[in-house]
């Protein structure tokens, strides 16, 4: 049942991936089609055609590798200049010579009534709307999906129902110079469990005020350390009171993300609260429409932070893969190490439904804001290359036109193909080195 449950959880995100892809070319096709550019091809994948069928002018399919996916347009180069009457042919350099049959190959694919569907005479905004309109649709599904995610299932958040009540308080220097986790004769009785606390109790009134959340619970148990003060909770839907004395004890000192701070040398940091000695139950919570676009942004800025410091990441995936040195739970990882990841979460019984299909929601998500953010790099054969382009192209007529010189023409993006074919043998190379390192030394969510 665990292997299946696993499969079902990276078929779950594979179908969500494959769906994401579609839905990016789709977002080049529709205006690009708007804009009455000749559109061959719409393809999910590369390499040999597996299946597919044209419709108008327009062959779409899937192809054997699926790997990505694209749109093919009419006219993304301007043709060759004309020289002494004829197309120049010949040229001084490899590279040249490259752009050269590039322009070449595109001018080849023209038909009749093609002479104003190409793509290099759009204006350029619309070329910007069409290379853009692949990023904002995987923006626009991370959204959704976040909604989905946020308004329908919730965030897990800390209730103010108890999971555990401990029986007594283990300071946070025996537990790290001994290790010790059991109860003996010499440790002080925990204040919740002398109180007839149990576990399933819910707090709702703590020193006469109202407890509205764990955090805010939390707090007031820290402040108020050898001070005995009521306490009312529910059990079994019947109110009950009682009174609670909070210890004075070292506790770790826990950040924003709810993991314990360390110091230099890898000690936690600890002060003195008041503490009473129990664990609180986690819980879907819906949030509110007002809640989507906030966590959607602060996802986008975690993903840029990563982005930004992509070739260091990559080294030091590199480093982790082919030495004994740990691997980053949150650097950068392939297809293969999201399903694996996906297989896992789908595979852990004590989890329940609900959250693990939110947590794989959650995941696609993700990877439709990644997709957003890596495609808005400004490098080709990305579309922020693409973006670019047009962009250089605006500025350099309008430098022109401000100094009274000749249009420039369109930006020739034929000159660029070298850099191109460079960008894509370094992105293919990382995401080889990606998947061997998602193999050999994955991230692990439970391990």
């Amino acid at each position: 049942m665990t292997i299946l449950l696993f499969i079902l959880g990276v078929l779950f995100v594979a179908l969500g991936i494959a769906a994401s892809i579609a839905l990016h070319e789709v977002g080049h096709l529709l205006p690009a089609k708007a804009f009455k550019v000749r559109v061959t091809q719409y393809m999910i994948g590369f390499g040999p055609t597996v299946f597919s069928r044209t419709k108008g002018e327009t062959e779409y399919g899937f192809k054997a590798l699926p790997l990505g996916g694209y749109v093919s347009m009419v006219g993304m180069f301007p043709p060759n200049k004309e020289h002494d009457g004829e197309v120049r042919r010949s040229s001084t350099g490899m590279f040249q010579q490259l752009a050269t049959e590039a322009r070449q190959a595109e001018t080849d694919r023209l038909v009749e009534g093609d002479e104003n569907r190409v793509f290099y005479k759009l204006p350029i905004y619309k070329r910007i709307i069409i290379m853009l309109g692949g990023p904002l649709m995987n923006l626009l599904i991370g959204v959704v999906l976040f909604a989905v995610l946020l308004m329908g299932f919730g965030t897990a958040q800390t209730t103010t129902t108890l999971a555990e009540v401990n029986k007594c308080v283990i300071s946070a220097e025996q537990q790290a110079a001994t290790g010790q986790t059991d109860c003996t004769a010499e440790d002080p009785a925990a204040p919740a469990y002398e109180a007839g606390l149990l576990p399933g109790d819910t707090i709702t009134v703590f020193d006469g005020k109202q407890v509205s959340s764990w955090e805010e619970l939390s707090g007031w148990i820290r402040e108020t350390a050898g001070r005995s003060v009521p306490l009312t909770y529910e059990r079994d839907g019947v109110e009950q009171q009682t009174t609670i004395t909070p210890l004075l004890t070292e506790r770790p000192v826990v950040g924003d993300d709810g993991a314990a701070e360390t110091d230099d040398q890898g000690n936690y940091v600890t002060q003195e609260v008041g503490f009473i000695g129990v664990g609180a139950e986690q819980a879907l919570v819906r949030q509110s429409a007002g809640a989507v676009l906030p966590t959607v942004g602060e996802n986008l800025a975690n993903i840029a932070s990563v982005v930004v410091n992509l070739p260091q990441r990559v080294v030091d995936v590199a480093q982790a893969a082919f030495s004994s040195e740990p691997r980053d739970p949150n650097g950068p990882m392939s297809v293969v190490g999201v399903g694996r990841i996906a297989g896992e979460i789908s595979s852990q019984d004590a989890i329940p439904l609900q959250s693990r299909v939110a947590t794989l929601i959650g995941l696609v998500a993700s990877v439709n804001l990644a997709l957003f953010v890596f495609n808005l790099i400004p490098l080709l054969p990305l579309d922020g290359g693409h973006v670019a382009g047009a962009l250089w192209e605006g500025l350099r007529r309008r430098v022109a036109k401000l100094f009274r010189r000749p249009d420039p023409g369109p930006f020739d993006m034929a000159k660029m193909l070298p850099l191109t074919y460079a960008v894509a043998v370094l992105l293919m190379g990382m995401g080889a080195l990606l998947i061997y390192a998602d193999i050999v030394k994955p991230v692990s969510l439970f391990n």
